[in-house]
């Protein structure tokens, strides 16, 4: 069930991880250094995969490798979103995917790219089909960004909506359903590329979409799903029963999980981005996962 997993979120981007605390990234270094030889050690057929990176920067693989993050992992992975938020062309995709294959002898995954909605459906028509277009067959993996329009009464994962301004409502209009589950213009050429494109779809605790989201991945032919299990969300009350539930329901597909989010307690400050006061207590959850649920 579990393909692959990927340990923490675009690590070099604000909005994920806290480097105020940890300029250097030694304390990610040493969390993903630790956390992915346990998981080596519990299932080492499962692969292990760098926390997709946005933006796409070859220093940075270059800082984690310096640190001896990358000894343990079998990909890199990499996030790209050259229509809304990049300051790149969609075309470029090919070029940005050698920037980090040239830093790095580890196979180069694209674990979330997107076209949003925002300025118009044509758009994510034309930016699905190009990107498909650029990296099927050029990256081992490839998971589209996402299945549904995040719901407007939610927020999304971002510490600096204000500094986003306009480009803070883009977060809600990633999906090919509407967040009322109604599809969009691109929906209907998705499974045009699939099994070989997957889709990154996040869980909220709970959610509500789980079994609707389901029913579509079938319907598309996905095979391949990138989600999550939330650290913070392990802490709440009934956790296991949410996170029963959910693997569950997705036991049919190859799985990326990405382990992700400090629980406040847990933070060397009390928030989900950041860096844990002891990376020993990532690892052991990461390990536990592995046992519930690989």
């Amino acid at each position: 069930m579990i393909e692959a997993v990927k340990f923490w979120n675009e690590p070099n981007n604000k909005s994920h991880w806290a480097f105020e605390i940890d300029p250097e990234w030694k304390i990610y270094s040493e969390m993903v250094k630790t956390a992915a030889q346990a998981v080596k050690a519990e299932k080492p057929d499962v692969l292990r995969v760098l926390g997709g990176i946005s933006p796409i920067d070859p220093h940075f693989i270059k800082t984690l490798e310096r640190h001896g993050a990358l000894e343990d992992l079998d990909a890199i992975a990499v996030h790209g979103f050259p229509l809304d938020w990049n300051l790149w062309k969609i075309h470029e995709w090919p070029n940005k995917v050698a920037e980090i294959e040239a830093v790095t002898n580890l196979p180069v995954w694209v674990t979330e790219v997107g076209i949003s909605t925002f300025g118009a459906e044509e758009v994510q028509e034309f930016g699905l089909a190009k990107t498909a277009e650029l990296l099927l067959g050029r990256v081992d993996r490839v998971f589209w960004y996402s299945l549904y329009d995040l719901p407007q009464a939610w927020e999304a994962t971002t510490r600096h909506k204000e500094a986003e301004g306009s480009s803070y409502y883009r977060h809600f209009h990633m999906g090919l359903l509407r967040e009322d589950g109604s599809p969009k213009l691109a929906l209907k050429q998705f499974s045009d590329y699939t099994p070989e494109m997957g889709i990154c779809q996040w869980f909220h605790f709970e959610d509500h979409r789980l079994d609707d989201a389901v029913e579509w991945l079938r319907r598309l032919g996905v095979k391949r799903l990138r989600t999550g299990l939330s650290w913070a969300d392990y802490l709440r009350p009934d956790a296991d029963k949410w996170f029963d539930r959910m693997m569950t329901k997705l036991d049919e597909f190859d799985l990326t999980i990405t382990f992700c989010f400090t629980p406040e307690a847990k933070g060397v400050q009390p928030h989900h981005t950041s860096p844990p006061q002891n990376v020993e207590e990532f690892s052991d959850f990461c390990v536990e996962m592995m046992r519930r649920y690989a």
